[in-house]
């Protein structure tokens, strides 16, 4: 077969270059090229900057000293002993509800399928000298993916800011129109100021399981709380320890001005808390809205004020073991709510249900060591302050 010149030409436009849909996926190396052979780069932003969307960064042993910004699909995997650890954090986003300035570790931001494993993100160095911008270990911002055995620690303001509402580990939120599906796995999270984890927003979805999230302890600043859903977020919390919240002030129930939590359901519906391990806070699950499951969690050391504590309609309550709370072991507020099947242990009263409440289950809860075993209560209620 013979062409002619003109007939060449057409032929190779049409073929153009491979769309990035068809493009394999590299594999991009960060590292000392003295212990790490084969990296290419020395910096991870600068990786993500070279990277094409799905492509893989490969992160070996050693300090980052940077912020990093992700909006483009990629799956960055670190080996062990791998720190990314800002010289300061600088402002590089705004919160889509608060509209605050927020100053993130890892912001990833309007992408898809961004996964991150084995990195540690330290906030050592925030260098925050005021309660704005607010400190975020990592924010998924209007983005999905996965965090999978990720560390983020000290997560917190210099001497005197110790009230800021400010230093959370991970944060997911959308907005203006946006979503986040993340799955939070595996992660230790500890030496926070404020949250461990917060999910917040309509359009947001987490699944948050096998963490360990570890609060300061009894605290005078920021009351905090060890995992948040809420405003309309939803998702499961499911197989985590949480421990350890304390807010200090709180010792009497009817002076109390703020309570610390380890789980936190904040003004949404229908999430599922299960099979998590909870102590020492105020309140252990506290959940504010309706159609929740909190079932098979072991919760324990809730002082002044309850266990498990749920003001909504039409949740389930089932299957927890709870032992030693301050008021009760647990606590509802609303209608049709299934109390059924959980252990109670070492408390002044074992349930206590609102007057006026309507159409609540109470069956086949064990009772152990508990003055009082369900009694309507005339109790001032906790006050929760979640993140936002």
């Amino acid at each position: 077969m013979h062409f002619n010149r003109k007939e060449i030409v057409l032929l190779f436009f049409s073929f153009p270059f491979m769309p990035s849909s068809m493009r394999a996926s590299a594999t991009l190396v960060v590292g000392n090229q003295t212990t790490c052979p084969g990296a290419t780069f020395s910096q991870i932003q600068t990786a993500i900057n070279q990277a094409s969307p799905n492509d893989s960064i490969h992160v070996c042993p050693g300090v980052y000293v940077e912020q990093l910004a992700i909006s483009k699909s990629l799956h960055i995997n670190a080996d062990p002993g791998a720190f990314v650890v800002p010289p300061v954090f600088n402002q590089n986003a705004t919160g889509l509800s608060s509209g605050v300035p927020i100053a993130a570790g890892i912001l990833v931001s309007n992408a898809d399928a961004v996964s991150i494993t084995g990195l540690t993100v330290d906030g050592i160095n925030s260098a925050i000298t005021q309660c704005s911008p607010r400190l975020e270990g990592i924010y998924y911002q209007n983005a999905s993916g996965k965090i999978d055995h990720v560390v983020v620690r000290n997560m917190r303001l210099g001497p005197g800011l110790g009230g800021c509402q400010s230093g959370t580990g991970i944060l997911v939120e959308s907005g203006g129109g946006g979503g986040s599906n993340v799955e939070i796995v595996n992660c230790s999270i500890y030496n926070f100021q404020k949250n461990g984890i917060t999910a917040n927003e309509v359009r947001t979805r987490v699944s948050v399981h096998g963490n360990t999230v570890t609060g300061i302890g009894p605290t005078t600043g920021a009351a905090q709380n060890g995992v948040q859903v809420g405003f309309g977020a939803t998702g499961e919390i499911i197989q985590n320890t949480v421990v350890n919240m304390i807010w200090s002030p709180c010792t009497d129930p009817n002076t109390c001005q703020a309570v610390a939590t380890n789980i936190l359901i904040a003004e949404t519906d229908g999430v599922d808390v299960r099979a998590n391990t909870v102590s020492i806070s105020q309140v252990g699950i506290f959940a504010d809205g309706n159609n929740e499951i909190v079932a098979g969690n072991q919760v324990s050391n809730s002082a002044v004020f309850e266990g498990i504590r749920v003001e909504g309609n039409e949740s389930k309550i089932l299957n927890n073991s709870v032992t030693t709370a301050g008021e009760a072991l647990i606590f509802v507020q609303g209608d049709k709510n299934n109390v059924i099947h959980n252990t109670l242990s070492d408390a002044p009263v074992g349930i206590l249900k609102v007057t006026g409440s309507i159409g609540n289950r109470f069956e086949a809860n064990e009772f152990d060591n508990v003055v009082v075993q369900i009694v309507d209560p005339v109790s001032p209620a906790p006050k929760v302050i979640p993140e936002r």
